[in-house]
């Protein structure tokens, strides 16, 4: 009887599906909300989270200023107080004598003692910051000097700049320079401080000089937390000099200021606080983005 061989039927393939795509992310503005149908809704979006919230908080800064001027007649309100900044910033720069100049040269003769007492707290504090945080010896040394000097109030170095160099301008510059080193000195430390030890450990294994672990590791790693210390010493510089130089004199916005309450001259003040303001938030916005170039 003829055999036959026994065939097992194949399994068929199971069929194939089509590999889904991915979908597409949703695209959002930058206030969080997704995309309008038309480019003038999300104009209107951006506006609404972003434009609106400063200019209502502008507003309600003039109405109280508003408000405020009727009810003390000898404050000038907002419109007299452009009225009288249109006419000085006319001629900012005139120049009738040592006591009279425009506000132009306030400005820059202020800039001027602001960057030469920054600078030398700079030269200074940020090597000093390194020196302190690096040796931990040096470190122990210093924090009770430190710790003693930085809570004196700018202005109570006044007299012992005037007694030194025997002038208003350097004391104003020593002003300056004693109540910016502070931030520099103790931020700089704090960012050599928070170095990992392994990478000093590293520079020790190789036997790297101090110069190379410097440039190789500290000062990569510090940049940050240094322009942080600037930062905040900029500001504080800014805000000491007026007050300096109301006590000392000459020209500069603190004389400009002071010599226009001797004159009665409400608006004049009021125009100098803004100008104040305005100067210091440009030196802040310039090293905000100094700040965010070193960010990695």
């Amino acid at each position: 009887m003829p055999t036959q061989a026994l065939t097992t039927p194949l399994a068929e393939d199971p069929p194939r599906r089509k590999p889904r795509r991915p979908a597409a992310p949703r695209l959002q503005t930058l206030d969080g909300l997704p995309p309008g149908p038309s480019r003038f809704n999300r104009s209107l979006h951006w506006l609404a989270f972003h434009g609106l919230p400063p200019l209502l908080g502008l507003a309600l800064f003039m109405l109280g200023w508003q408000l405020l001027s009727l009810h003390n007649a000898s404050l000038p309100g907002p419109a007299t107080t452009w009225a009288a900044a249109a006419e000085l910033f006319a001629d900012p720069f005139y120049d009738n004598g040592p006591n009279d100049q425009g506000i132009g040269w306030n400005i820059l003769h202020s800039l001027a003692r602001v960057g030469i007492g920054f600078g030398l707290a700079a030269l200074v504090g940020i090597p000093a910051g390194f020196i302190i945080g690096r040796f931990a010896f040096i470190g122990r040394m210093a924090a009770p000097i430190i710790s003693l000097l930085r809570p004196v109030s700018p202005l109570a170095w006044l007299p012992i700049g005037l007694l030194v160099f025997k002038a208003a301008g350097p004391a104003s510059i020593w002003v300056i320079f004693i109540s910016s080193i502070w931030p520099m000195v103790l931020n700089t430390a704090a960012g050599v401080a928070q170095i990992p030890q392994d990478y000093l450990n590293v520079a020790r294994v190789l036997k790297l000089p101090e110069s190379k672990v410097f440039t190789r590791i500290l000062f990569p790693a510090v940049l940050p937390h240094m322009i942080t210390g600037i930062r905040l010493a900029i500001g504080v510089a800014w805000l000491v000099i007026v007050a300096a130089e109301m006590l000392t004199g000459g020209v500069g916005l603190g004389f400009w200021v002071w010599d226009e309450w001797n004159n009665l001259n409400v608006a004049h003040i009021l125009i100098a606080i803004f100008v104040v303001g305005i100067v210091g938030l440009l030196l802040e916005q310039a090293l905000v983005l100094l700040a965010r170039r070193f960010e990695y």
